[in-house]
């Protein structure tokens, strides 16, 4: 909604301003110069990618129009769930979980957070370390160097669209400057023509420039950084876990264990501490 919103308030200064200081807007319709821009650009990010990253890219370009899912909400709901899985581990023993962990998706308690078990990746990334932990006696140190670099890797990742985007952002401009200097030559040899319609030409080719730089730093550019800020609030989530049952594997109690898995997260979403307790006890309670 807020990337629309964006692109409004970029047209409605750009193209206002120009209409306000008495130039014609049908003079910045140039459909030939979008096809230029755009179709090299778009030529541009099918040569300098693989399908894994033309695929990643296009899966995410739907995320930029939907709000942020990574609310207070959902981190309320994580704590409550760790804390529900460490306490049963912590009172009927580590193979309590076992059947949760095997199978999510049937879990009485994952099954009480649809919003958390939508996500697969953060499913399997606590399931995958349970089951770890399952294992038998773990090393703390060798677990967090694991989980760093599986987070490491996520990231990585989803640092693929990312720079996707900010590629094809930084070449407009040049696809721009290729679309006037199209226009100029075209311009040049039609030096025969009236006065009137060359300065016409010029002004159709100066077009292309216009547009190039616009769409770079108006609409494409903007959303590489966007997908960076959702890439960092997904990592939060795994890195949450992570502080959360590195704790419970040193032998802290749950509510302490999930205590730190508060205080990693960021200001804007941080619950407060009576806040998270009393989130836990209504979903105890259900």
């Amino acid at each position: 909604m807020f990337v629309l919103i964006g692109y409004v308030l970029v047209c409605a200064s750009v193209f206002g301003g120009y209409a306000l200081a008495g130039g014609h807007l049908a003079a910045l319709f140039q459909p030939l110069e979008l096809l230029m821009i755009g179709g090299a650009a778009v030529g541009a990010f099918v040569v300098g990618n693989d399908m894994k990253a033309i695929k990643a890219t296009i899966a995410a370009l739907p995320s930029l129009f939907k709000g942020s899912k990574f609310t207070k909400q959902l981190y309320l709901d994580l704590l409550a769930m760790m804390f529900e899985i460490l306490s049963k581990i912590r009172k009927d023993g580590m193979m309590s979980v076992e059947k949760d962990v095997e199978n999510p998706e049937e879990s009485a308690i994952f099954k009480k957070y649809p919003n958390l078990l939508k996500d697969h990746h953060l499913v399997d990334f606590i399931c995958d370390y349970l089951r770890l932990m399952l294992s038998g006696n773990m090393d703390a140190f060798q677990v967090e160097n694991l989980m760093d670099n599986e987070i490491e890797t996520h990231h990585v990742e989803g640092h693929v669209p990312v720079h996707c985007v900010a590629q094809i952002g930084d070449g407009l401009p040049a696809f721009g400057i290729v679309a006037a200097v199209m226009g100029v030559v075209h311009t040049m040899e039609s030096v025969g023509v009236p006065p009137a319609e060359l300065g016409i030409m010029i002004a159709h080719a100066l077009v292309g420039t216009f547009l190039g730089i616009l769409l770079a730093y108006g609409f494409v550019g903007p959303l590489s950084g966007l997908l960076e800020q959702k890439l960092n609030e997904s990592s939060k989530l795994l890195q949450t876990v992570k502080v959360i049952l590195l704790a419970s594997l040193n032998g802290y109690a749950p509510v302490i264990a999930i205590e730190f898995g508060r205080k990693v997260l960021n200001s804007t979403e941080r619950p407060g501490f009576l806040e998270l307790e009393e989130h836990i006890k209504s979903t105890k309670s259900k």
